[in-house]
């Protein structure tokens, strides 16, 4: 919807909210967060958009690495998002453990959990996996993240900068959750019912996008008075901020 009006990048939009669309001060907007803080939100940012971002932008256009905090959150959202997907195909009946146990890694946990637990509810024993995996996961990373760190013994955040990172999992690990990610990219979404959702939320988000640029007056004032932007990246910000339950709200409301 927006690439004829400059485009849209998720990171960059974490960023444009915490640093102008929130508003709770009288004398600025924005939440007057520090550089690092901004800095790792932006876990990715395409080089064109972060030529206009300063500073800010320049790891991105000459490959810097974010701060030590900034790395551990990156992995901290992978892991969860791991996690999430294995329980959310196995809830939804995406997927099943015959399935899942063609995952090396998740077999291996498995049958180690079969070895102390028997006549386990399949919801409980699927927690009792993902419990161990995530254990063996963040362990690892804890753990080779240490030896990199005591192998390089950075004296400054800019030292951290400009080596390779040193928050990451061993090779063996990375491999494992190299190919956890594949799997749930191959099984969970790719698979048709999820793909149906997507074109679903493609179909809300540019029907509300249409409507609204036809009814600019419909979208809150908060919005609209942003006058140094275009109503289309106003109409985006406005968008972007919504929940599921509440944009399908507004197609039936406004009979989209």
């Amino acid at each position: 919807c927006m690439k004829d009006y400059g485009g849209f990048e998720h990171n960059l939009q974490s960023l444009r909210v915490v640093d102008i669309l929130e508003k709770k001060y009288a004398s600025f907007n924005g939440l007057n967060l520090t550089y690092e803080v901004r800095e790792g939100i932006l876990k990715h940012c395409s080089k064109k958009n972060a030529k206009e971002l300063g500073e800010l932008g320049q790891r991105f256009i000459h490959g810097y690495e974010p701060s030590l905090e900034a790395q551990i959150v990156n992995f901290a959202d992978e892991i969860a998002y791991i996690h999430h997907d294995i329980d959310d195909g196995f809830r939804s009946s995406i997927f099943n453990f015959k399935l899942l146990e063609t995952n090396i890694f998740f077999n291996k946990v498995s049958n180690e959990i079969k070895t102390h637990y028997i006549n386990i509810a399949p919801e409980q024993f699927l927690n009792e996996i993902l419990r161990a995996m995530m254990n063996l996961i963040i362990s690892d990373l804890c753990a080779h993240s240490q030896r990199s760190i005591k192998q390089y013994n950075p004296q400054s955040s800019e030292e951290v900068r400009l080596r390779k990172p040193l928050i990451g999992f061993s090779d063996g690990m990375n491999k494992h959750f190299s190919e956890l990610k594949k799997f749930s990219r191959e099984h969970l979404y790719q698979h048709n019912r999820v793909q149906e959702m997507g074109n679903q939320a493609r179909m809300v988000i540019q029907g509300l996008f249409n409507f609204f640029r036809g009814h600019y007056e419909k979208i809150p004032l908060s919005y609209r008075s942003n006058e140094n932007e275009s109503e289309e990246r106003n109409i985006a910000d406005y968008i972007a901020g919504m929940t599921d339950r509440y944009a399908n709200q507004l197609v039936i409301e406004y009979k989209l």
